[in-house]
C-alpha cells in the first residue's frame, strides 16, 4: 500500500557548506588583531581554505562515519605474531590527514605560527575532536624533544613536515611522524606514585623501561613522550614504536578504554616490560622537561572546548532563525534571544581569550611567558568548565531533535565534558594558579593585561578592585583556589571583551559576568540589552 506523503515543514536548511573559519567574526577579528600585517592576508586564506573544508558537506560526512566506527585493537596477526595495532575507520585517518596538512602540528618556528595554528585547531575542532587528539600531542611534543638536540633533530622535522603517513616504521625512513602521550598512571597526576621505572642501558642515553600507563593517548602514533621514575627521580623518555633496524619496539597495548565520548579517537592501556627508551633531559626533570608541552595541551583544551561551544551555538542559532513558532522565528522571541544571546557571549568570551593566550605563545618574552603561568590555567580551569552547561544548552534550543544523533547535537554533549579532564582537572588547574601567584613576576603581568582595560566600564573596574581584594588576604587559599581561577578567567575575557568586542558584547558580558546582572542559568540576562546584535554575531547563513 502506497504511503501518503507528507510534506515536512519548520524544518532549517542544511548549514553545510560553509566557511567555518569566514563566518566567525570572532575568530578572523581575534588572527588579524594578533597577527603582523605582513602575514594577515596569507593566513586569512589558508585558514578560510580549512574552514571551508570544515563546513563541507563531505568532512562532515567522515565526522559522522569516524564516530560511528570506533577504533578496535587487533593483538595478533593472520599468523599469530603480535602487532599491538589500533585500526581506525579510513574517515579517522582522511580527517586526520586533512589536519596534518593544514599545519596544526606546527606553529613553534614561524612567525605568527601559534595564533594560525591555535585558529586553524578551534576550526578543526568544530568537525571531530576525535582526530584533533594526535594532532594537539604532536604539536605539543615539540619543545619537549627540543631538550635533547639529536632528539629533535631526528624527530622535529617528521612532526611538522605536514605529511600524514599512517604506516608504522622508523622515523628515519618516515616524511610524516605522529607522538602520543603516555604519563598518567593508576595514581593519576600524583608524580610521587610513579610506578613505571627505567634502569639504564649501555648506550648513553638508551633505558629500558618497565611498567603500567593507565592513559596513553593516540597509541597508533610513531613514539610516545613518557614518564619514569629513574635514580634521579621522575624523568622524561621518547618510547619510539619500531627501533632503528625496524623491529617492534616492546610495546603491548592491554585494552583500549570505553568512553562515552571522543570515541573516533583511542584510548589505551599499555604495558613496558623491557621498552627501549631514550632519556629526554637530565634525569630527575622529567616535569620540567614535559612543563612546556603539559602548556601546549591546555592552551588546545581551551581551543578545543572553545571549538565545541562555537558549533554548538552555531547550530542552536542556525536552528532557531528557521523554526517558527505562531508566525515569528524562535530568534525573534525575547525569551529565546536571551538565551542564545547569553550561549554567543561565553563562546566570544571563550575565542578572545584562547587566541590571547596563543598570541602571548607567539611572543616568547618574558611578561607574556609570566602572563601564561597564571592566565593558562585559569583559562583552563574556567573554559572547560563553561563547556558542557553551554553545549547541553545548545541542544536544549532544538527541542527534541537535539537529542537526536542526527542533528550532531548529541556527539559534542559527549565530547563536552572531556577537556576539563585532560592534562589535570579543575582542581589541579586551580592549584596551578595559586603556584604561580607565588611568582610575583606572573601577578604583574596579569594586571598589567587588565590595567589596559580599566576606565572602560565600571563593572570591570570593580571586579579588578575585587580580585585585588582577595589576593590582599590569601589565607584558607586552598579551600578558595577555584574560585579565583574563575574570577582570574572571567576578569580577563572581560578586559578582553572590553578592548576589542563591540560594545553591546562587552557591555552584555560585563553586566551579567562581573556585575550579577544575570541568573543562574542561560537566558537571564537584562532585557534592556541589544541582545539582537548579539546574537546576530553568532549566526551562520548557509551558502547558496
Amino acid at each position: 500500500m502506497a504511503g501518503t506523503p507528507h510534506t515536512l515543514t519548520q524544518r532549517p536548511p542544511s548549514l553545510a557548506p560553509y566557511d567555518v573559519y569566514g563566518t566567525d567574526p570572532v575568530l578572523v577579528d581575534a588572527v588579524g588583531r594578533h597577527l603582523a600585517p605582513e602575514h594577515r592576508d596569507e593566513a586569512h586564506a589558508a585558514l578560510s581554505e580549512l574552514g571551508r573544508s570544515a563546513g563541507s558537506v563531505q568532512v562532515r560526512e567522515w565526522a559522522v562515519q569516524a564516530e560511528g566506527n570506533p577504533p578496535r585493537l587487533r593483538t595478533h596477526d593472520r599468523y599469530g605474531n603480535r602487532v599491538d595495532e589500533v585500526d581506525f575507520a579510513p574517515a579517522w585517518h582522511r580527517l586526520l590527514g586533512k589536519g596534518v596538512g593544514a599545519g596544526l602540528t606546527r606553529g613553534w618556528s614561524e612567525p605568527g605560527g601559534q595564533v594560525r595554528r591555535a585558529a586553524g585547531f578551534l576550526v578543526w575542532s568544530q568537525v571531530d575532536a576525535g582526530a584533533c587528539g594526535p594532532l594537539s600531542t604532536t604539536y605539543a611534543a615539540v619543545p619537549a624533544l627540543r631538550t635533547e638536540s639529536g632528539l629533535a633533530a631526528e624527530w622535529e622535522p617528521a612532526l611538522t613536515s605536514g605529511l600524514y603517513e599512517r604506516e608504522l616504521g622508523p622515523v628515519a625512513g618516515k616524511g610524516g611522524a605522529l607522538v602520543g602521550l603516555a604519563v598518567a598512571e593508576r595514581a593519576g597526576s600524583d608524580d610521587g606514585a610513579l610506578t613505571t621505572v627505567a634502569r639504564p642501558l649501555a648506550e648513553p642515553g638508551a633505558y629500558e623501561l618497565t611498567g603500567l600507563k593507565w592513559f596513553c593517548s593516540a597509541p597508533m602514533s610513531d613514539g610516545f613522550l613518557v614518564l619514569a621514575r629513574a635514580a634521579e627521580g621522575p624523568t622524561c623518555f621518547l618510547v619510539p614504536r619500531v627501533l632503528a633496524d625496524g623491529s617492534r619496539n616492546r610495546f603491548p597495548l592491554r585494552r583500549l578504554k570505553d568512553k562515552p565520548g571522543n570515541r573516533s579517537d583511542a584510548s589505551a592501556e599499555v604495558e613496558f616490560a623491557g621498552t627501549w627508551a631514550r632519556r629526554v633531559g637530565a634525569e630527575g626533570r622529567g616535569v620540567r622537561v614535559l612543563a612546556a608541552t603539559v602548556e601546549a595541551l591546555r592552551l588546545d583544551r581551551v581551543l578545543g572546548s572553545a571549538g565545541l561551544m562555537r558549533q554548538a551555538v552555531v547550530q542552536a542559532v542556525h536552528h532557531c532563525a528557521h523554526r517558527e513558532v505562531s508566525g515569528s522565528a524562535l530568534l525573534d522571541r525575547p525569551l529565546m534571544r536571551g538565551v542564545l544571546a547569553d550561549l554567543a557571549l561565553e563562546s566570544e568570551a571563550a575565542t578572545v581569550l584562547a587566541l590571547r593566550l596563543a598570541a602571548a605563545s607567539d611572543d616568547g618574552g618574558e611578561r607574556e611567558r609570566a602572563l601564561l603561568r597564571i592566565a593558562g590555567p585559569a583559562a583552563k580551569y574556567w573554559v572547560t568548565k563553561r563547556c558542557p552547561p553551554v553545549v547541553t544548552e545548545a541542544a536544549e534550543c532544538l527541542g527534541g531533535d537535539g537529542y537526536v544523533e542526527e542533528s550532531g547535537l548529541p556527539r559534542l554533549v559527549r565530547e563536552a565534558p572531556l577537556n576539563a579532564l585532560r592534562e589535570g582537572p579543575g582542581n589541579v588547574q586551580a592549584l596551578e594558579v595559586l603556584r604561580a601567584l607565588q611568582e610575583p613576576a606572573a601577578l604583574d603581568a596579569y594586571l598589567r593585561e587588565v590595567a589596559l582595560a580599566r576606565g572602560a566600564d565600571h563593572r570591570l573596574d570593580a571586579a579588578i578592585k575585587d580580585l585585588l581584594t582577595e589576593l590582599a588576604d590569601l589565607a584558607g587559599a586552598h579551600a578558595r583556589a577555584r574560585r579565583l581561577a574563575e574570577r582570574f578567567a572571567l576578569v580577563l575575557q572581560g578586559a578582553l571583551l572590553v578592548r576589542f568586542a563591540p560594545p553591546e558584547v562587552a557591555d552584555a558580558f560585563c553586566a551579567s559576568r562581573l556585575g550579577g546582572d544575570a541568573g543562574m542559568t542561560f537566558g537571564g540576562l537584562p532585557h534592556t540589552l541589544d541582545l539582537g546584535a548579539v546574537v546576530e554575531r553568532a549566526r551562520v547563513v548557509p551558502e547558496g
